[in-house]
C-alpha cells in the first residue's frame, strides 16, 4: 500500500475547526497509528501529530467585506494546496467547515478520485440553500454536527451522518457555578455577568464599544454585579482594554481572561454573547443569555439578504423558537442590551425555561462525536482503497 493511501490531507480555517479537528485526529490515531494527517490547521491540530502546511489564521476572516481584502491571498493558498494534494493523492481529504474555502478544494480533488469528506454542514438551513447542492457536488460524505440536518440533504443522494457537537461531549451535563466562581476567584455573592463580544479582532471591532457601554448601564441599575470577559488573543485583548479606556469604563468590576470562555460561562449567572458557537457554548453551560452580533454595515447588507430563518442564535435554530432574545445590528445598541439583560434578569420563569431547554439540547447533542465522526472517515478511507 502507498504512503498516500496512509496521508489524510485536512484544512481548518478557524479556531472551532482546529478544535473539532484535533478530537478526531485524536480518535482517527487511536484505531489507526499509521495514519499521518497534514494541510491547514492551528495548534490544537499541531499537538495532535498534524503537520501544519499553512496556519489557520491565514484564512481566519470573517464577513464579506473582510474576506474580499484578503481574496487573492486565500485563493492563492487554495489554489498552490490543491496542485500539490493532486501530485501527492491522500488516501482521503477533511474539510473542517470553513466551507467557502473548502468546498470548492473539495469538488477539484474528488473530480480526480480522492474521496473527500465535509465536516460541519454550511448554514443551508438558515440562507443560501443552493448550497445543499454545491456540498453534494462537493463532498463524497458529510458529517453533521445537529440532528436536522440529515433531512435537508434527503433528496441531494450525499450520504450524511449525524455525529453530535463535540462540545456536548466536553461541557458536563451539570455545572457547579459556586465552584467555578472559586475557580476564577469572582465574588461569590455578586451577580456574574460573562461578556463574549467575540473571538477576532473584526468582531471587537464592532462589539467592544457595546458590550462595554451596556455593561456601564447594567452596573447603573444592578450595583451588586462583576463582570468577567474572555479574549482569545493578546490583539482583542488589547483592542478591549483600549476601549474601556478611550470610554473611561475602567471603573467596572472586570475580570479579562485570556482564553477560559467555557470556566467564564461556567461562573456566570448571566451571558451576553456575540452570535456564533459561544451561543452554543452558553447554552451546554445552561447560562441564561441574550445573543447580539453587529458587523460592517456592507456585510450585513449582503448577509441580510439571504437570510431564511427569523433567527441567527444556534440555541434559538436548536429550539424552533425565540427562546433567547436577540438584538442585531442597528438594535445593538447599549441601551438595548442593558435592558435585555435586565429583563431576563428579573424574569426568573424566562430563565428557568432557557436552563430547561438548554438541558434538552444538550442531551441531544451528546452522541460521543469523535468516534462517531472516526467510524464515519474510516468507512469513507476504506472505501476509496477498495
Amino acid at each position: 500500500m502507498n504512503d498516500g493511501a496512509h496521508h489524510v490531507a485536512m484544512v481548518a480555517g478557524e479556531a472551532s475547526g482546529d478544535q473539532l479537528g484535533a478530537h478526531l485526529i485524536a480518535a482517527l490515531k487511536a484505531r489507526r497509528p499509521q495514519l499521518r494527517f497534514s494541510g491547514i490547521g492551528g495548534t490544537r491540530m499541531a499537538a495532535e501529530g498534524f503537520e501544519v502546511n499553512v496556519p489557520l489564521d491565514r484564512l481566519a476572516v470573517r464577513g464579506y467585506v473582510e474576506a474580499l481584502r484578503h481574496y487573492r491571498e486565500i485563493m492563492r493558498i487554495r489554489r498552490r494546496l490543491g496542485d500539490a494534494l493532486l501530485q501527492e493523492r491522500p488516501g482521503l481529504f477533511i474539510g473542517v467547515d470553513a466551507s467557502d474555502f473548502n468546498l470548492d478544494l473539495e469538488r477539484r480533488l474528488k473530480l480526480a478520485g480522492i474521496p473527500t469528506v465535509h465536516y460541519v454542514s454550511p448554514s443551508v438551513w438558515a440562507w443560501r440553500r443552493w448550497r445543499v447542492r454545491r456540498v453534494a457536488r462537493s463532498a463524497t460524505h458529510l458529517l453533521a454536527m445537529f440532528p436536522f440536518e440529515p433531512a435537508l440533504y434527503a433528496k441531494s443522494g450525499l450520504p450524511v451522518t449525524y455525529v453530535g457537537h463535540p462540545l456536548a461531549d466536553i461541557i458536563p451535563l451539570n455545572v457547579d457555578k459556586v465552584n467555578a466562581k472559586s475557580q476564577l476567584r469572582l465574588p461569590s455573592r455578586k451577580l456574574v455577568v460573562a461578556l463574549l463580544p467575540g473571538s477576532r479582532r473584526s468582531e471587537l471591532e464592532h462589539m467592544a464599544e457595546i458590550f462595554i457601554l451596556a455593561a456601564h448601564r447594567f452596573r447603573q441599575e444592578i450595583a451588586d454585579v462583576h463582570f468577567v470577559c474572555p479574549l482569545a488573543t493578546r490583539e482583542t485583548r488589547d483592542l478591549f482594554e483600549a476601549t474601556l479606556h478611550a470610554h473611561e469604563r475602567t471603573d467596572l468590576p472586570l475580570t479579562l481572561l485570556f482564553g477560559h470562555s467555557h470556566e467564564a460561562l461556567a461562573a456566570a449567572d448571566l451571558a451576553l454573547v456575540a452570535s456564533g458557537t459561544a451561543t452554543l457554548e452558553a447554552a451546554l453551560f445552561k447560562t441564561p443569555m441574550v445573543i447580539t452580533y453587529r458587523q460592517s454595515a456592507l456585510s450585513w447588507a449582503l448577509q441580510r439578504q439571504m437570510l431564511y430563518l427569523p433567527y441567527v442564535g444556534m440555541p434559538n435554530i436548536l429550539a424552533g423558537e425565540r427562546l433567547v432574545p436577540e438584538l442585531i445590528q442597528g438594535k445593538a445598541t447599549p441601551a438595548a442590551l442593558s435592558a435585555a439583560l435586565l429583563d431576563l434578569l428579573r424574569d426568573t420563569a424566562l430563565q428557568q425555561r432557557q436552563i430547561h431547554r438548554f438541558r434538552e439540547m444538550h442531551e441531544l447533542l451528546r452522541q460521543n462525536n469523535a468516534q462517531k465522526a472516526a467510524d464515519a472517515v474510516l468507512s469513507v478511507l476504506d472505501a476509496g482503497r477498495a
